[in-house]
């Protein structure tokens, strides 16, 4: 399968034969949501994904997605309670709750005075996950205490999500919660970090930081939940190394119509700059009670596909449905028809830009060179992981074998679109005789049949060359 799937594991999954199951079908990242649980839980989850992985000899990632400063409101009275359109509601810090006896307005509690700090007249408001939406109408206390009113009707409960569309959001991406998770789902042997609610390059860098403090490297995930993270999305791209499409929450900061253009344009970025993305939330979300999805939730999935996503994600559908491993082999199957008709319509593998990029240029060439043999694959030595992703990202119709030495880059590349990451562990060997036993021993190619082989050699100029060199091999 061309593009990955990963799978959000929860009280329905996780039973080993089930994620076994799900593993059988397409899964390659099963995603560990830390909102729920925390490192000492996911231990042994851990230890059944790496069984799972040596039992079907495919890499496996787990993924842990940090909770992050998400904002819920406090208690309301009588909830849940309806608000009519037109209403006008109090919101502001808990200590401003006025005397119900005097006023009889609902009122919001919110316990983060950075959120409200800067709240204007005529700003907007989302509740209940969005469903209920209102304006700014009245400043009573600068940064305290508003009025706002509801733009629509709806039910307002406690304990509800809050969003401030287009505001900035003065909290950092990691809460002490979050670095706690962090270290510990390190120690645990996470393989992939996702960070909640980024808005700007610097939330990725203090991630990476705090990583390295730890004395290991694993990838970092950005999930772009905010209306800051797409406005400064090139800055991300430039220090992330892989991106999620979170529509959940972002579809919370801008307007719903924009966000299946955001998306795209989000994937089309992704793919210029070499990271792999993941399109996230409600992808088939009946499925978690119904054993067959919606007309258009098959569409959702397959035009995320279409428009280039590295991965697709289940997230209630397999930590809480009822129809767990049909929901992935539905996922499969959309994935898979939906990637016939995508090389059909791309004909050839993406040119590069006209740039000055000779590795970008490198990876184009052995593309056009795989399609011209009719060669079933293209094989990339790779210690970082560039090469194959830079391969990747030209979305040739070949599977492309990713041969690396290093465990953490093998299960990174997890996440790139057409790769099957495999882990070099013959010492003795050069790079070259590595792949080229690889591909002698592997029961994918017949005797005669021809692959293309990508690697990076030193050269007497250039002791880091990057990727410099095709080689045409016949098993």
């Amino acid at each position: 399968m061309l593009t990955k799937i990963v799978a959000t594991l929860g009280p329905a999954s996780l039973s080993p034969d089930v994620m076994l199951e799900m593993a059988r079908h397409g899964v390659r990242i099963f995603r560990l949501n830390f909102s729920h649980a925390d490192a000492a839980y996911f231990a042994p989850i851990i230890k059944t994904i790496r069984a799972i992985e040596s039992e079907l000899g495919v890499p496996l990632t787990a993924m842990a997605d940090l909770c992050g400063p998400k904002t819920r409101i406090g208690e309301v009275a009588g909830s849940p309670r309806t608000v009519a359109k037109g209403e006008a509601l109090l919101l502001g810090l808990p200590d401003e709750r006025p005397d119900p006896d005097r006023d009889e307005r609902v009122f919001v509690s919110l316990d983060v005075p950075p959120l409200l700090a800067g709240l204007r007249v005529g700003m907007p408001v989302n509740l209940s996950d969005g469903l209920l939406q209102f304006h700014v109408t009245r400043e009573i206390k600068a940064d305290r205490l508003y009025e706002i009113e509801a733009q629509n009707a709806g039910l307002l409960s406690s304990n509800k999500g809050i969003a401030f569309p287009g505001k900035h959001h003065p909290l950092p991406a990691l809460t002490k919660k979050d670095i706690k998770d962090l270290h510990e789902g390190l120690d645990v042997g996470v393989d992939a970090v996702a960070i909640s609610f980024v808005q700007n390059a610097e939330d990725v860098i203090q991630t990476k930081e705090e990583i390295k403090r730890h004395g290991v490297w694993v990838p970092v995930v950005s999930k772009l939940e905010r209306q800051n993270a797409v406005d400064n999305l090139d800055a991300i791209l430039a220090v992330t190394d892989a991106v999620m499409v979170a529509r959940g929450d972002l579809g919370l900061e801008c307007p719903m119509s924009e966000l299946p253009i955001i998306q795209k344009k989000i994937i089309r970025a992704c793919r210029h700059a070499q990271r792999p993305v993941i399109v996230a939330t409600q992808m088939l979300l009946s499925m978690v009670k119904n054993p067959i999805p919606t007309r258009a939730e098959c569409t959702d999935v397959a035009n995320a596909i279409l428009d280039g996503a590295d991965c697709v994600m289940l997230s209630e559908e397999t930590a809480v449905g009822d129809h767990v491993v049909d929901t992935v082999k539905v996922m499969q199957e959309i994935s898979q028809n939906a990637l016939e008709y995508y090389l059909e319509r791309i004909a050839s593998p993406y040119a590069p830009k006209r740039e000055k990029n000779p590795r970008k240029f490198v990876a184009y060439s052995a593309c056009l060179m795989a399609d011209n043999l009719e060669s079933k694959a293209i094989l990339c030595h790779t210690v970082s992981g560039a090469n194959a992703r830079l391969t990747s990202t030209r979305r040739p119709r070949q599977n492309i074998y990713a041969m690396t030495p290093d465990p953490r880059v093998m299960r990174f590349l997890n996440f790139a679109w057409g790769v099957k990451p495999r882990l070099l562990d013959c010492a003795d060997c050069g790079y070259m005789e590595q792949v080229e036993n690889f591909v002698n021993e592997c029961p994918d190619f017949e005797k005669g049949e021809p692959v293309v082989i990508t690697a990076g050699r030193p050269t007497p100029g250039n002791d880091m060359p990057g990727t410099n060199e095709i080689k045409i091999y016949y098993k």
